[in-house]
């Protein structure tokens, strides 16, 4: 049979006593309803994409309506038109950019480099039991230790300039992470494992192909918690000897009791978080395609 014949033989036949017309709307029939059958998972998506945004946009206004209220019934709070006032000023006369950048600068060198040494440090810890045994006392001892606790060593040994600063930053975003790559490592599937082995996959093959890819959504779950600590140790970092930055600004206006100023850095550190946690969020939902989500 020939290309022409085969496709001549694919095609529908007329149904016995139906006219060429009846076919011809039955033909368009099928194709509206195939096409509706398409769309319509791109809709659901769609709306589905939608509906968090809305729920988050009213959440916001919620909770500016619920400050406002409490503002208002004599708790000693700011109006918000008061706080975007005092934020007004301090855009304009640059302080706020200039804070913003330099605690940003903080919590991005602090963060980064106690990532780098975490991931590395929970892939020996889960791999090695020998290291295991030799590096997680002191990891969990450390961990009873809050960071800022360790501000007054911090000066004496490394002076008051950034340094000591960056150091409590950077050991809150490595107790946070190396923990999480660590179980990550260690709740591999031992299936996994010995199907490679089997295969006659190497330690290095292994490692690389499958501890480190069922292993990433821990590290990036501890990236994020160790994101978070880091911001939630800036505050207390910056109350070393610091001229600049979201919470010396903060503390500062502590002093003063000047409460738009407190929320205003309020207000910056969680935007500048939430919009971190945002990207590690992508990076995670790109990195992770092949797991099943809700």
């Amino acid at each position: 049979m020939s290309v022409l014949d085969k496709r001549s033989a694919g095609r529908r036949q007329p149904r016995p006593g139906a006219s060429p017309d009846t076919d011809a709307e039955d033909t368009a029939a099928a194709d509206s309803t195939a096409g509706a059958d398409k769309s319509a998972p791109e809709h659901g998506r769609s709306g589905r994409r939608g509906l968090p945004l809305a729920l988050n946009a009213v959440s916001v206004a919620l909770g500016i309506a619920l400050w406002w209220a409490l503002a208002s019934a004599g708790f000693k709070l700011p109006t918000p038109p008061e706080v975007v006032s005092r934020a007004g000023t301090l855009i304009g006369d640059g302080t706020l950019a200039d804070d913003a950048l330099a605690s940003l600068t903080r919590v991005l060198v602090g963060f980064a480099l106690g990532t780098a040494v975490a991931v590395p440090v929970g892939f020996l810890m889960g791999w090695y039991g020998i290291l295991r045994g030799l590096i997680e006392p002191w990891i969990q001892f450390f961990r009873t230790i809050p960071p800022l606790a360790i501000i007054p060593l911090a000066v004496v040994a490394m002076g008051i300039d950034e340094t000591p600063k960056i150091f409590v930053i950077f050991l809150a975003a490595f107790l946070a992470c190396v923990i999480s790559t660590f179980q990550g490592v260690v709740n591999v599937d031992r299936t996994l494992i010995n199907a490679a082995r089997v295969l006659g996959a190497g330690d290095a093959t292994i490692f690389a192909r499958v501890v480190v890819p069922a292993s990433t959504p821990f590290i990036l779950v501890g990236m994020r918690v160790g994101l978070g600590s880091a911001w939630a140790t800036l505050v207390a970092a910056e109350l070393i000897a610091a001229q600049e930055g979201l919470g010396y600004r903060m503390q500062n206006a502590q002093l003063y009791y000047d409460l738009p100023t407190i929320f205003v850095g309020l207000i910056s550190i969680g935007i500048l978080g939430l919009l971190m946690d945002r990207v590690l969020l992508l990076a995670e939902r790109r990195l992770t395609r092949w797991q099943e989500r809700r």
